[in-house]
């Protein structure tokens, strides 16, 4: 029940994103960033249900082996190939055009499986570290999904396991915390929804 209440007010938070959509800026991009197991996958796949609007997910633009470096790992987001993102979509996207770019598959460390993205009206850009400096004015919207600590971890639990929660408490949330202080992302926020469960 607790799931089905949890897409109710997903449901809900994603006609706030709509209704600030102004429909005469076309093509109208949408970036949403926020804590991870804060709900930016989910709710964008409402947003397209209930739109059409198509979504980019920047976990498909993972770095590639020769961007691992060290110099790399240590800026604040730099996990994120944001020069393949706004060279081979968001730049076009813009430009009122279609795109096709491939996956970055972590199992193989390769590009892979190719996506389609129509020339659209409305774009949804959503992941961690969308909301870097190098991207936040490309969109018209900036969101910013905000979760309570103790609902962030039970979410990331159900959703991963034991383990893997470990290894979020571990290493990413302490890497998103730094990207998120450093460049002081839910500030650049036009839209800051916390998806936390009200008590």
């Amino acid at each position: 029940m607790e799931q089905k209440q949890w897409i109710k007010l997903l449901e809900a938070q994603a006609d706030q994103i709509i209704a600030q959509v102004n429909t005469e800026q076309i093509p109208f991009l949408i970036g949403i960033d926020g804590r991870c197991a804060a709900g930016k996958t989910t709710i964008s796949a409402i947003l397209s249900r209930k739109t059409g609007w198509p979504v980019v997910h920047l976990d498909d633009f993972f770095l590639r082996p020769e961007q691992r470096t060290p110099e790399r790992y240590a800026e604040p987001g730099g996990n994120v190939d944001r020069e393949r993102l706004l060279e081979e979509v968001m730049i076009p996207l813009e430009q009122h055009k279609a795109v096709t770019f491939q996956k970055f598959d972590c199992s193989c460390m390769k590009l892979g499986e190719a996506v389609s993205i129509p020339k659209a009206d409305v774009i949804v850009f959503e992941g961690s570290y969308a909301l870097h400096p190098e991207l936040r004015d490309h969109y018209h919207l900036r969101v910013f999904l905000d979760v309570d600590p103790r609902d962030q971890l039970e979410r990331i639990e159900a959703r991963n396991g034991k383990e893997k929660r470990a290894v979020f408490e571990a290493r990413w949330i302490p890497l998103e915390e730094t990207y998120f202080s450093f460049y002081q992302v839910a500030s650049c926020a036009d839209l800051t929804i916390n998806t936390s469960m009200p008590e």
